[in-house]
């Protein structure tokens, strides 16, 4: 039985009222982040980089309360599991790294904020789950909360709204654009609901398609399904939201994502009929793809290669680019490129660089080692939300992570501040599931 947030809250001490507050409002209000920025910015322009920044300000300090509260309730040990370690000597490498490869203090402090924060995020939220477990029905709510204002907001934007509707808060070409095309064709309009963009949308549907189906196939879903109604405007909102996106990597990563679920929980169960059937349909599928690749339905939202949209370069070249010249530098720099020296972090230094893909951005900023500890951080956390995979929610952020990932490959998917803090939050959430029952805390998964 779930404890209902007011009463488990007045159990806590201020203190710990504090810093679980302020892990909500962050993973609650990150899916504001972007209309809020934008035009409090817009209002306030002196305090621009203060305001973009409310979210680190909040972690930092929620970090600092974490400590007291590990002293005060003498659970340090908590910090001392090999997944944790690994994510402070990941930070550490940062540190190292600013004096080596110098990238002037602002770029240094937001390279510093993009790669960390949602790292950051993980720890605080498992080690506040670990210690109150009681509250994960109160973060998972709160997911969801936000997770309707996004779908809701997706709706709107395809179906009632103007596409330009966000120009009136303060989008435009200096800020976020209010909305894109595909390669420059007005009739494929690409949405941003509240997030960043459309690619970040895409992924942030794909997240919560894969939360929702895993939750939906798991044994005993009657309380999800008492939600019916507002279950069924997230799930409606955030299959617009991936389809109207137009990202094509969300779409591959939302077909794995969900292919993954299926796996998970029936795939033992499944004939060797059926992986004959299925095996026949993708076949067929992507002959029909070929054959239909110059229709202006495939050429566009599939292939983003019509020539007669008026596109210099279209997206296809351009990540070919970015992945040549991504990689070229990996090769050449084998302790990177330094801090805030790739990405948005790089517009406020003096060479501002692009990679499009997860791997090669960390690549670039902190070298081999960082790039390995990395991919050895996600792996860990991959392989505990697959132990838990009886836990729909472990299961659900176990396959959009495998979506993740593939997104990863053609985008950085965690540089975006909201689907890297949801994702990391969630899995901490499910990590954490039971840990506050292992011996000292000394495990951050199974």
């Amino acid at each position: 039985m779930v404890v209902k947030p007011k009463k488990l809250i007045s159990k806590l001490t201020l203190l710990d009222k504090i810093f679980v507050g302020i892990l909500l409002v962050v993973f609650g209000g990150i899916v504001l982040h972007a209309p809020l920025s934008v035009g409090l910015s817009t209002l306030f322009p002196s305090a621009e980089v203060l305001i973009k920044s409310w979210k680190e300000i909040l972690m930092l300090l929620a970090g600092l309360i974490m400590l007291v509260i590990l002293y005060q309730k003498k659970q340090f040990a908590l910090l001392k599991s090999p997944l944790v370690l690994l994510i402070t000597g990941y930070a550490v490498l940062h540190l190292l790294l600013l004096p080596i490869f110098p990238q002037g203090l602002t770029a240094s402090i937001a390279g510093l904020f993009i790669d960390l924060r949602y790292l950051l995020f993980f720890v605080l939220v498992y080690v506040a789950l670990t210690l109150y477990p009681t509250l994960r029905q109160t973060f998972i709510t709160t997911f969801f909360v936000g997770a309707f204002v996004v779908g809701t907001f997706a709706l709107l934007q395809v179906f009632v709204l103007p596409h330009d509707v966000l120009k009136y808060i303060g989008y435009n070409t200096s800020t976020i654009v209010p909305y894109l095309t595909v390669d420059q064709n007005p009739e494929f309009i690409r949405i941003n609901s509240t997030l960043r963009g459309p690619n970040p949308l895409g992924a942030y549907a794909v997240i919560v398609l894969a939360l929702l189906f895993a939750f939906w196939l798991r044994p005993g879903t009657k309380k999800f399904q008492r939600q019916g109604l507002v279950i069924s405007v997230i799930a409606l909102g955030s299959a617009v939201a991936l389809w109207a996106s137009y990202s094509r990597s969300a779409l591959f990563a939302a077909f794995a994502a969900l292919a993954t679920v299926v796996l998970a929980m029936v795939g033992r169960k499944v004939s060797r009929r059926f992986w004959i059937i299925l095996a026949i349909i993708v076949v067929v599928a992507a002959g029909a793809l070929v054959a239909g690749r110059n229709t202006n339905f495939v050429s566009n939202v599939l292939l983003h290669e019509n020539a007669s949209t008026g596109a210099a370069v279209n997206s296809n070249d351009g990540h070919v680019a970015s992945l040549r010249d991504g990689i070229n530098q990996m090769v050449h720099e084998p302790l990177g490129g330094g801090i805030g020296s790739t990405g948005s972090a790089s517009l406020y230094g003096s060479k501002p660089l692009i990679v499009e893909n997860q791997f090669l951005f960390i690549a670039h900023e902190v070298g081999w080692i960082g790039l390995a500890l990395f991919v050895y951080i996600t792996f860990l956390v991959l392989r505990g939300l697959w132990r838990k995979r009886t836990d729909g929610l472990a299961l659900g952020i176990f396959a959009s992570g495998v979506g993740m990932v593939l997104i990863g490959l053609l985008l950085p998917v965690w540089v975006d501040d909201t689907v890297a803090i949801i994702w990391w939050g969630l899995a901490a959430i499910a990590l954490a599931a039971n840990a506050g029952k292992e011996k000292n805390g000394r495990k951050i998964h199974e």
